[in-house]
C-alpha cells in the first residue's frame, strides 16, 4: 500500500507514519506534504497513491482546494480537529474522517475499509450524502450573540454582509446598517459554522454573504475582484486557489 501523507504539523505527520508502521507493516509512505500548493504538483507529477491520509487545514489554506487542481481517485482519509467538514469530507469519496488525536483502533478500522474498497467498486454515498445534508441544514449558524461594550447584540446571519480579519480580530460588518462588531470566533471556525450555500470565504481575510455582493470585475491571474456593500477599504479578492470554486458557488453548484 503506497500512501501519500499530507499534514502541515510535523507531530501529527509522525505519529500517522507511527501508526501506520504498527497497524499496516506493508505501507510505505511514499511522501509528506504539508500544503495545498504542494499536494497539487506533487499528483500532478506522480501515479495515484494507493491512500491519501489528508488533514483539512493546511499550512497555505484548506485541503478541499486540492480536488478544485486535480483529479484525486484514490481513497482518502481526512484526519482533522474540526468535525464540522464531514459533509465536504464525503463528497469526494472520503474513505473515513478521524478526529485527531486520532486512536489506533479508529485508524486500523480505516485502513480495513480501504482495504476492502481496493476490491470492491467504489461505494454510493449518495444517501448518506442526502441524510447529512438534512442534518447539516438544521446545524449552521442562524444568529450570533456579540458582546461589546457593555451591551449584548443578537445579529441574524442573514445581516451578516461579511465577516473580516485585521489586526488578529474577527469582525461582523451588518448589511442592515454597515456597523462591525468583534466576533470570538476565528475565520476558520466560522468556515464551518456558517451555511456554504450563502457564505464563502474568498481569501484569508474574508468570508462574504452572496447578498453582500454589489460588483465584480476580472482581475489578474483568472482572480475576481468582488466590491461588497457595505463597503470596505480592505482588499476583497477572491485568491486564486479559490477563484473557481467562487464562480461555481455564485451559481449555486
Amino acid at each position: 500500500m503506497k500512501v501519500l501523507i499530507i499534514e502541515d504539523e510535523n507531530a501529527a505527520a509522525r505519529r500517522l507514519e507511527k501508526l501506520l508502521g504498527e497497524l499496516a507493516p506493508e505501507a510505505m509512505v511514499l511522501d509528506r506534504l504539508d500544503s495545498v500548493e504542494a499536494a497539487v504538483l506533487w499528483l500532478q507529477n506522480n501515479p495515484q497513491p494507493d491512500l491519501m491520509l489528508l488533514d483539512i487545514h493546511l499550512a497555505d489554506g484548506s485541503s478541499f482546494e486540492i480536488f478544485d487542481h486535480v483529479p484525486v481517485s484514490c481513497p482518502v482519509i481526512f484526519t482533522t480537529a474540526y468535525d464540522e467538514y464531514a459533509l465536504r469530507a464525503f463528497k469526494v469519496n472520503a474513505v473515513d474522517y478521524l478526529l485527531k488525536p486520532i486512536k489506533p483502533n479508529e485508524m486500523a478500522a480505516a485502513l480495513e475499509k480501504t482495504r476492502r474498497l481496493s476490491n470492491t467498486v467504489a461505494p454510493d454515498y449518495a444517501p448518506l450524502l442526502d441524510m447529512l445534508r438534512k442534518q447539516e441544514g438544521s446545524r449552521y449558524l442562524r444568529r450570533m450573540l456579540i458582546r461589546f461594550s457593555n451591551s449584548i447584540k443578537l445579529v441574524d446571519m442573514s445581516d451578516a454582509a461579511y465577516f473580516y480579519t485585521k489586526d488578529k480580530i474577527t469582525f461582523l460588518v451588518s448589511r442592515s446598517t454597515g456597523k462591525r462588531f468583534p466576533v470570538d470566533y476565528p475565520l476558520d471556525k466560522l468556515e464551518g459554522m456558517l451555511d456554504p450555500g450563502v457564505f464563502f470565504r474568498i481569501n484569508r481575510q474574508f468570508i462574504i454573504n452572496v447578498e453582500a455582493i454589489k460588483e465584480m470585475h476580472p482581475y489578474s491571474k483568472s482572480r475576481v475582484k468582488v466590491v461588497l456593500e457595505p463597503g470596505t477599504d480592505q482588499d476583497t479578492i477572491v485568491s486564486t486557489e479559490r477563484s473557481a470554486e467562487f464562480k461555481r458557488w455564485l451559481v449555486g453548484e
